[in-house]
């Protein structure tokens, strides 16, 4: 059975600084519920693709971002936990199953055609250029970085170990690599510039379990079971900084941006949207304006 579940924060007074974005942002726009426990989250054009545990991989249709429809769907041997959209492939981070590859071209009926054996604890998967970012959630594991330029001979060329906790999420912008691990969250911003040796640049501890993470520009949306959704300003990686959050919802776990929106798996409750911190509320996109006529209405 489900149970809606309510965060209170009782006693604790928060310093946000001002916000260079919408005021009221993370703003809710959309919600769909999932049959499984909706652990990740990857965006695609028109469509999301929801990692819902023993529910497989959900394919859901957000060309209407206030009722979003779930359009599709596979089965994966054991439970699917992380998701990356690359092309017309989904690469499926599956717990007992390894990392699955399912071809989406047909969103209505997404079908496995490939596996590659990986850690048995991998949380989450990321795909940039030639790259596969896994996120190994062994005592020591961490950011693993697997060179899939020839797809059938997927080979690791580097790791970043982590000491502390579970590596539980990351997102890949750039030269960048922000990942998730421990309790309380601790975001980290690794450099993977040169993908055989990956080197942390800057870290901040967030309230809340650690859980999935995405990046829009200059903003990361974090995850956190317990405390919802934070988002990090990340414009300077080594120092970055909260500037804002979302109290709900309770069971976020997975995170994802894109045209303009928020995307949350909530394990508890299915997909979230909210509207990306970085356009406006009139759907402007925020940024310097001193050079805007004052003359304008």
């Amino acid at each position: 059975m489900r149970m809606r579940w309510t965060a209170m924060l009782a006693g604790v007074v928060m310093v946000v600084p001002t916000l260079a974005f919408a005021q009221d942002c993370p703003e809710f726009v959309g919600h769909v519920g999932t049959p499984g426990y909706a652990k990740r989250v990857a965006v695609s054009g028109s469509y999301a693709y929801v990692a819902d545990w023993d529910g497989g991989l959900r394919v859901i249709d957000v060309s209407t971002p206030a009722s979003p429809v779930e359009v599709g769907f596979v089965d994966t041997p054991g439970t699917a936990i992380g998701v990356a959209i690359s092309g017309s492939y989904a690469y499926v981070a599956d717990w007992d199953g390894g990392l699955r590859v399912i071809d989406v071209s047909i969103p209505a009926s997404p079908v496995e055609v490939g596996f590659v054996d990986t850690p048995i604890w991998a949380n989450d998967v990321a795909v940039s250029g030639s790259y596969a970012y896994v996120a190994d959630a062994n005592i020591g594991g961490g950011l693993r970085v697997i060179d899939v330029s020839i797809p059938a001979s997927p080979v690791e060329v580097g790791i970043f170990h982590i000491s502390f906790g579970n590596t539980t999420d990351l997102a890949v912008s750039g030269s960048y690599a922000y990942v998730t691990a421990g309790h309380p969250c601790h975001l980290m911003v690794i450099d993977v510039s040169t993908p055989t040796d990956p080197v942390e640049v800057g870290s901040i501890f967030l309230l809340g379990g650690s859980g999935g993470v995405a990046v829009s520009m200059s903003y990361a949306y974090v995850a956190n079971q317990a405390a919802g959704l934070r988002v990090i300003d990340v414009s300077t990686p080594a120092s970055p900084v909260e500037v804002g959050f979302s109290n709900e919802p309770y069971g976020a776990k997975g995170a994802a941006v894109d045209g303009g929106y928020v995307f949350i798996a909530d394990e508890f409750e299915g997909l979230y949207l909210y509207r990306d911190c970085t356009v406006f509320a009139d759907n402007f996109e925020s940024g310097d304006t001193s050079a805007w006529s004052s003359t304008v209405p």
